[in-house]
């Protein structure tokens, strides 16, 4: 089965990495199905793919079953079957000391980083079990924050190391349905949501420093590349990231 063939759907796609990775699975000829939260910024990325008739734009929060139900139940309306899901969707919390840290923001980033991409992994699995070609892949953002925390990160930090927890199980899970399950690492990538890299952020012996970033195109290209591999093989792990990027040896 081509790219021409093939439907996606990338979550937290209005923005940052998930619009980059959306523009260029439409410009590799996949059938996007785009979900978020604002309904008019995956609507201004479906304009700008020019490929309008392929792209479908779906407000979707992650955190609500129904409405997680209710994107794959459009996407399997609109074209049939499922071949990608990008777990994208993420958010973090205000960079606070672990013990002034509010429950509700510790919850609303455990709802959308792990309990969201659960939810969508469940209802591609529930497609792509049941379509003819039957399987598919999932690939899920990690980021560099499922290897090493940042200064008063806990939530995003336990839940993008309970995203490889994820990754594995559905990696196995998934093998007697011809499901792959990988994970794409990323660094800092250059979209509005790093800015503050460019500007300076805490380290952990408490200076502040610049971060390296890349271009967000490496991002989608590597995702391209993830996607693309036949379901016989797979990435289980991949890192991308600036080669001067303060990882190796955080801390």
């Amino acid at each position: 089965m081509t790219a021409l063939n093939k439907v996606a759907i990338v979550t937290g796609a209005g923005t940052g990495i998930g619009k980059a990775v959306a523009l260029a699975l439409l410009k590799e000829g996949y059938c996007v199905v785009l979900a978020g939260r604002r309904f008019e910024r995956l609507e201004k990325t479906a304009s700008e793919s020019g490929a309008r008739p392929r792209a479908l734009a779906v407000a979707t929060d992650v955190s609500n079953p129904e409405s997680v139900r209710s994107l794959f139940a459009k996407t399997k309306a609109a074209f049939g079957r499922l071949d990608l899901l990008f777990n994208n969707a993420g958010m973090g919390a205000p960079p606070v000391p672990i013990e002034d840290l509010a429950f509700e923001q510790w919850k609303a980033v455990v709802d959308v980083n792990l309990t969201g991409m659960f939810l969508c992994t469940q209802e591609a699995i529930r497609i792509m079990k049941n379509q003819d070609p039957r399987g598919g892949r999932i690939i899920n953002n990690g980021s560099i924050s499922a290897h090493a925390p940042r200064p008063n990160s806990a939530p995003y930090t336990a839940t993008k190391h309970a995203v490889t927890g994820l990754t594995k199980s559905t990696s196995l899970d998934g093998r007697k349905y011809d499901i792959a399950c990988g994970q794409i690492d990323i660094g800092n990538a250059v979209t509005e949501m790093s800015e503050k890299m460019a500007r300076g952020v805490p380290q952990a012996d408490g200076s502040v420093a610049i971060e390296p970033r890349m271009d967000v195109a490496h991002v989608a290209a590597s995702v391209l590349y993830m996607a693309g591999l036949p379901l016989d093989a797979n990435v289980q792990f991949l890192t991308v990231m600036a080669t001067k990027m303060p990882f190796v040896g955080r801390g």
